[in-house]
C-alpha cells in the first residue's frame, strides 16, 4: 500500500472551549512546558483561561486566538510525541486564524513569534470590530452580489455553496430580509465581535502592520496555503504581507481544500480545537470535518478524514498512521 499523502488542518476561531488542552497535560510533559510558555508570552495564565475559564473570557477574541492556537500547537506537540518523524505531512492549511498554526508547523515561524503576533491580532480585531457575520448557503456569486447590494462583503468561502458575507449589522439584516422575500434561507449569525475578513478590519491590518514586520519569517519546510490567495505561500517576506491582507479580504478555503485535493493529498488530521454540546475534551468532534469531506465529495480519490483533537483521539490516530 503506497504511503498517505497528508494535510495537517487547524481550524479557525468558534472550534474554542472550556476546557481544551486540560486532557493532555497529564500525559505528555511537551504540553505542560508549553503552557508555561504561552503563559509567559501573553502575560496570563494561559492553562487557567483554556482549562477552567474562571471570568468566561474565552469567547472573547482578544483571549480566543491565543488560547486556540496555544491548542492547535499542544495536540501537535503531543501528536509528535507518539509518531515522531514517522509521520510525515506533504502539506498543512489553516482556517483563518489556523493559518498561523499551519505556519509554526511548517518551520516558517516559531511558536513564540506566532503567539505574539496572534496576541495582537486578536486585541486589534476586538477593539476595533463592528458588525456580524452570517454563515449563507448562496454559492459566490450571488452572496457576492447581494453583500455588494447591502454595503457588505464577502468573509469566507467554504464551499461551493456555503459562503459567509459580513457586515454592519442594520446592513447585515436587509441582506437577511432580502434573502426570507426571495423565499431563501436567511443564514446563521456567526458569534464574532465584527464583521473579519472585509474591509472593516481595514484600520486592524493598518495597526497589526508593524507587528508583522517586526516578525522574522524563516524558511517553509512543507507547503501552506494562503488564505489570502488560495494558492501555496512563497517564503519568507511574502507571507507578512499575505497575512496583512488575510485579515480584510475573505478565506477562500474553496481554493486552499482544491489545491490539497490537486496535490494529491488524501488524508487529513485535524489538530486542535473542537465542537459539539458534550462536556470536555472528550465531549467534542472536529470543526472542520464536514467542510473537508463537502469538498472531496465527488472527486476520483475519496479522503480520509482523522481528528487529533483530544487525548483519545491523538493516540487513536497516532496508532493507525503508523500501522498503515
Amino acid at each position: 500500500m503506497a504511503d498517505p499523502k497528508i494535510l495537517f488542518l487547524f481550524p479557525g476561531q468558534g472550534s474554542q472551549y472550556r476546557g481544551m488542552g486540560s486532557d493532555l497535560v497529564d500525559e505528555f510533559s511537551a504540553v505542560r512546558d508549553l503552557y508555561a510558555r504561552a503563559s509567559a508570552i501573553v502575560g496570563y495564565d494561559m492553562a487557567e483561561l483554556s482549562f477552567r475559564d474562571p471570568r468566561e473570557e474565552l469567547g472573547r477574541t482578544r483571549f480566543t486566538q491565543p488560547a486556540l492556537l496555544t491548542h492547535h500547537v499542544a495536540c501537535l506537540e503531543a501528536f509528535k510525541s507518539l509518531v515522531g518523524d514517522r509521520v510525515r505531512p506533504q502539506l498543512a492549511a489553516g482556517h483563518s486564524l489556523g493559518e498561523y498554526t499551519a505556519l509554526v508547523m511548517a518551520g516558517a515561524l516559531t511558536f513564540e513569534a506566532a503567539l505574539k503576533l496572534v496576541k495582537r491580532r486578536g486585541e486589534l480585531m476586538s477593539e476595533l470590530g463592528r458588525g456580524g457575520m452570517l454563515a449563507t448557503t448562496l454559492d459566490l456569486p450571488t452572496a457576492t452580489a447581494l453583500a455588494e447590494k447591502h454595503f457588505c462583503g464577502i468573509g469566507g468561502w467554504n464551499l461551493q455553496d456555503q459562503t459567509v458575507v459580513a457586515g454592519d449589522n442594520p446592513d447585515l439584516d436587509a441582506l437577511g430580509a432580502d434573502l426570507a422575500a426571495a423565499g431563501k434561507r436567511a443564514g446563521v449569525r456567526l458569534n464574532t465581535e465584527g464583521a473579519f475578513h472585509t474591509y472593516l478590519m481595514v484600520g486592524a491590518a493598518q495597526q497589526f502592520r508593524p507587528e508583522l514586520e517586526r516578525t522574522e519569517f524563516g524558511s517553509l519546510a512543507i507547503g501552506v496555503p494562503s488564505n489570502f490567495t488560495g494558492k501555496l505561500h512563497e517564503p519568507g517576506a511574502a507571507i507578512r504581507s499575505r497575512l496583512f491582507f488575510q485579515l480584510f479580504n475573505p478565506v477562500r478555503w474553496v481554493d486552499c481544500m482544491n489545491l490539497a485535493i490537486d496535490l494529491g493529498i488524501d488524508t487529513v488530521v485535524e489538530l486542535g480545537g473542537g465542537i459539539g454540546k458534550g462536556e470536555g475534551p472528550a465531549g467534542k468532534r472536529p470543526n472542520l470535518e464536514s467542510i473537508v469531506k463537502k469538498s472531496w465529495k465527488g472527486r476520483e480519490a475519496p479522503v480520509q478524514h482523522l481528528a487529533a483533537i483530544n487525548a483519545a483521539s491523538i493516540r487513536a490516530t497516532a496508532q493507525q498512521l503508523l500501522g498503515a
